[in-house]
């Protein structure tokens, strides 16, 4: 009996092994593909915005298209109006919002409706910090809702965990939001996304054709399913409708309340808006901010005297900061669907008071 020879050990089980220059070449392929796939999908996927557009509902978390969108409209020297769904038009059709009734003043297509439903404060300024940097130099209206600071759970100061929209848009180290208690690898995930084109539209694919999940989790939950059949080059179209009835909130059973506000020194919502003022005038914007109407009427008396304290320190801050603001008086109590969402003819109360204020008519107009 021989001994049999050594052999020697493989230097892997994979078939094929590249070279030092071959790990180049595929690392300059995918790098590539990675800057070029979000520009060359604006040119396969039509987008067409029309007059009264506003971002469907079902893309709300779609942030790719807002960036396309906020790209479109300042392409075309449009006033950006920027904030929550008090902007967007909660209880009003396109035809309605706010938007709607300052190019109807304006006589032109002047203002496109930027709103994006859920965008409190802490998320605006992800989403003006990341996503709207085609607003350099443009005319930005932008609008702050008191409602954010009625309590400290809207101001994200509660202790104890809490669910709130965006979290993606939210700072994700500093400052430090108390709510929120997302692992650290999550954040850091979402902090280095920010930075990739690539990553926001993967995220727009799977908003708009994969029904707000991933490939992976889509495919499990539609294993008979083709994937490729479901990329229509076709977005969701903007309803036509509103999403809730615009019956006054008087009707609808809700209650005077008494809100628990927070005031602007300690608001974790006042100063993350602040810092979006910042970071728009830091790129050039000329910037209008509007403030209100909250819904007065459903306050008691002492919540009342409490928000009015509230109103007179934000004057005096932005006053402070930017000479071109206004704080909307209130609205006549019908005008309301809730605390803080107009109805129909309400938009159009606020578009006459701005256009009677000079400081927004020369804002408007261009006029420095």
């Amino acid at each position: 009996m021989t001994d049999r020879e050594p052999t020697e050990a493989p230097f892997s089980s994979n078939a094929i092994r590249l070279t030092g220059r071959q790990w180049l070449a595929t690392g300059a392929i995918v790098l590539a593909v990675c800057l070029l796939v979000s520009p060359v999908w604006r040119l396969v996927e039509p987008f067409e915005p029309g007059a009264d557009y506003r971002i469907p509902y079902a893309l709300n978390s779609d942030y790719w298209h807002f960036a396309r969108y906020c790209r479109d409209a300042a392409g075309d020297d449009r006033i950006l109006v920027v904030g929550d769904s008090v902007i967007w038009g909660e209880y009003v059709r396109p035809q309605d919002t706010l938007s709607h009734h300052l190019n109807r003043l304006a006589g032109d297509e002047r203002f496109a409706n930027l709103g994006v439903n859920g965008t409190h404060p802490a998320a605006l300024d992800g989403l003006v910090r990341y996503y709207a940097r085609a607003a350099a130099g443009r005319r930005v209206l932008i609008h702050f809702n008191p409602l954010w600071m009625s309590s400290p759970r809207r101001d994200l100061q509660a202790q104890k965990e809490s669910q709130f929209n965006h979290p993606e848009l939210v700072p994700q180290f500093m400052p430090r939001i108390p709510c929120y208690k997302a692992p650290f690898a999550e954040r850091m995930g979402i902090a280095v996304e920010r930075h990739l084109p690539f990553r926001a539209w993967i995220n727009h694919m799977n908003v708009a054709y994969f029904d707000d999940m991933d490939l992976a989790n889509w495919a499990i939950e539609n294993p008979y399913a083709n994937p490729l059949s479901r990329i229509t080059c076709e977005t969701p179209a903007p309803t036509e409708d509103a999403r809730h009835e615009n019956t006054p909130w008087n009707e609808r059973g809700i209650k005077a309340t008494e809100f628990d506000w927070v005031a602007p020194v300690d608001s974790l919502q006042w100063r993350l808006f602040c810092d979006t003022l910042a970071t728009l005038v830091a790129r050039g914007c000329h910037v209008f901010v509007l403030v209100g109407p909250f819904n007065e009427h459903m306050l008691t008396p002492e919540g009342r005297e409490a928000y009015e304290a509230i109103k007179s320190d934000i004057a005096a801050r932005l006053s402070e900061n930017t000479s071109l603001y206004e704080v909307l008086p209130p609205l006549p109590s019908e005008l309301y669907g809730d605390a803080s969402h107009p109805l129909p003819d309400g938009y159009a109360q606020m578009a006459s008071h701005l256009y009677a204020q000079d400081s927004f008519s020369r804002f408007a107009a261009g006029e420095s």
